[in-house]
């Protein structure tokens, strides 16, 4: 099976979910998205849910991978905490910029693909934790679970798409500066 032929038909069905929303698309219109006949979609993906699925696993490694390559950057703490979580947000921003579905497709994500959202969570949260290992110690891990629920937080209200970028900005700069030590405290 073509690699390439499968990629088509994410792209399509992406197109589709984003325009008619996951319950009102079909495989007809998948299949009208990605220029193939029916029967030739279903060589590749088993139906509309399969397709679903496959989508949610190739956004979350695109996401992934964002978020590995500013952890392993070379700037300071603050920016590739912020451009790690960033990559998340941005997962997110793009699906209510690009879609009046938004809301359908995150809660169908929640149905069908809910392993996969913590398995996405859990790499996540690992590449903060490791980003932050030297710097906060033994609460590396803790400090992260904050930070990850932090960004999940500012998906909650994504009507000014600046405002969750902002206070991502400032929420990391605020741990970050906590875990300095500060004058006074015992080393």
């Amino acid at each position: 099976m073509s690699s390439e032929r499968l990629e088509a038909i994410l792209t399509a069905a992406y197109e589709c979910f984003t325009r008619h929303g996951v319950r009102r698309t079909t495989m007809d219109d998948i299949a009208a998205a990605a220029g193939m006949s029916r029967p030739a979609v279903y060589q590749y993906v088993r139906n509309k849910d399969d397709a679903y699925r496959r989508l949610a696993e190739r956004l979350f490694a695109e996401s992934l991978a964002a978020a590995r390559r500013s952890a392993a950057d070379a700037g300071t703490l603050e920016r590739r905490l912020h451009d790690l979580l960033a990559a998340k947000l941005e997962l997110t921003l793009r699906l209510h910029r690009e879609s009046r579905h938004a809301a359908e497709l995150l809660d169908a994500s929640t149905k069908l693909t809910g392993d996969l959202v913590e398995a996405y969570t859990r790499e996540l949260t690992d590449l903060v934790a490791g980003t932050l290992a030297d710097a906060a110690g033994p609460r590396a891990r803790a400090v992260a679970d904050v930070l990850v629920a932090l960004t999940r937080g500012l998906e909650a209200d994504l009507t000014d798409p600046d405002l969750p970028r902002r206070r991502l900005r400032d929420g990391v700069a605020l741990v970050v500066a906590g875990l300095r030590p500060h004058p006074g405290d015992p080393t």
